[in-house]
């Protein structure tokens, strides 16, 4: 007689939600809003209604958004079908339904202008570097300043320094500690110093051991932040402006992001890009 087979235990990986999983190691919807805010209000000495993301993913950033006022608007906007319904499940549905209506998710290019002009564009987590020519930037750009109020602003985080460029290295943090928690690897598998194209990966271990590897990839082109400022200066913005955080007298950071024309030239680092229009 045949002996019966024994059903494979599933792992913590194989049951993980990995836009869950990425939400909580990489995003933080109320601290984006506030940078806008911040950032908004030293250009036009106002508070922003409209917001459109570009390259939105699962749109926390837009439901954060309208959450703290009744009268601010958002639109989401990203190629992904399946990343979309998950933030429809999972974002907008918890929202009040005052709230939820004052969302609009569109699945479509970002190069498409089809929304109302905004008081501010986010083009977050690096998400433009996607386009890997000049050519194709200045065109992002330039459709990004079509899509602003005369009064508005785009804003776009990036990073840089020699780490960054090393194809050796994961960034490993825990992101829930215990049996139960997992931890997030961040991977920098690629660079090419010809190109500069380039390649990252996330991949997340959990208490149990097992791994969700690649749960995301990026092939992008690593743009610097003098070309990008070139750039949004060729689409037609008036001006750019480089926020970089403080540190304190411990050399840790502040949490407070000012202006500059230079900075300390760190292995690794992270800066906002805010154009002007």
């Amino acid at each position: 007689m045949a002996k019966k087979q024994k059903t494979k235990r599933k792992t913590m990986a194989d049951t993980a939600d990995k836009f869950d999983c990425y939400q909580q190691s990489v995003q933080a919807p109320d601290h984006e809003v506030e940078m806008f805010d911040q950032f908004y209000k030293e250009q036009f000495d106002r508070t922003p209604v409209t917001l459109r993301e570009d390259f939105c993913g699962t749109f926390a950033v837009c439901c954060e958004w309208v959450k703290l006022d009744d009268k601010r608007q958002a639109w989401g906007i990203d190629l992904c079908p399946e990343t979309l319904d998950w933030g429809r499940n999972n974002n907008l549905s918890p929202l009040k339904a005052v709230q939820a209506e004052r969302v609009q998710v569109l699945e479509q290019d970002v190069r498409d202008g089809n929304t109302p002009t905004v008081d501010v564009l986010a083009a977050q987590n690096f998400s433009f570097w996607i386009f890997r020519t000049r050519a194709e930037v200045i065109e992002y750009f330039r459709k990004a300043h079509a899509n602003l109020n005369d009064d508005g602003i785009m804003v776009m985080d990036m990073m840089g320094g020699r780490e960054c460029y090393n194809d050796t290295i994961t960034d490993k943090r825990t992101i829930v500690k215990g049996k139960r928690g997992f931890k997030y690897h961040w991977q920098q598998a690629y660079f090419n110093p010809v190109t500069a194209d380039c390649s990252f990966y996330i991949h997340f271990k959990f208490g149990d051991g097992s791994k969700m590897k690649k749960a995301f990839e990026y092939h992008w082109r690593f743009w610097t932040v003098p070309e990008v400022r070139e750039m949004l200066a060729e689409a037609g913005f008036s001006s750019s402006i480089v926020y970089v955080e403080q540190e304190d007298e411990n050399g840790e950071d502040s949490g407070d992001w000012v202006p500059v024309e230079e900075a300390p030239n760190n292995e690794s680092w992270l800066c906002y890009i805010v154009g002007v229009k």
